[in-house]
């Protein structure tokens, strides 16, 4: 089975940059075609996408997020990174990591999770 944790600051001052990993066993985050994903959930909302990096290392993110992220990796330790940049308030939320299949759409997609971690904004 692949597990998927994160880890980084719970507590993040207005503009500064909040930085997570997602560290992966059970399975490479190289191994084709799975894409490695960041979500977040704010309170008493949604889930909402941010982004991810693909098995070979292609990007994508959410339009409205896409000017102050980034997704990067380290293969060599099996991790993926996520910085989002000039944060505010706005940006508290239970963040996830996740795996993408190949197949499906929408949630169903995502086969594997991390437990979520909480990141608060606040000075």
């Amino acid at each position: 089975q692949v597990q998927l944790q994160e880890s980084g600051p719970g507590l993040v001052k207005p503009s500064q940059t909040l930085s997570l990993t997602c560290t992966v066993s059970g399975g490479s985050i190289t191994t084709n075609y799975y894409y490695w994903t960041w979500i977040r959930q704010p309170p008493g909302k949604g889930l909402e996408w941010i982004g991810y990096i693909t098995y070979s290392g292609s990007t994508r993110y959410n339009p409205s997020l896409k000017s102050r992220t980034s997704t990067s990796r380290d293969t060599s330790k099996n991790q993926f990174t996520l910085q989002l940049r000039s944060v505010s308030p706005e940006d508290t939320a239970v963040y996830y990591c996740a795996r993408r299949l190949e197949s499906g759409l929408g949630w169903a997609s995502y086969d594997y999770w991390g437990q979520g971690t909480q990141v608060t904004v606040s000075s």
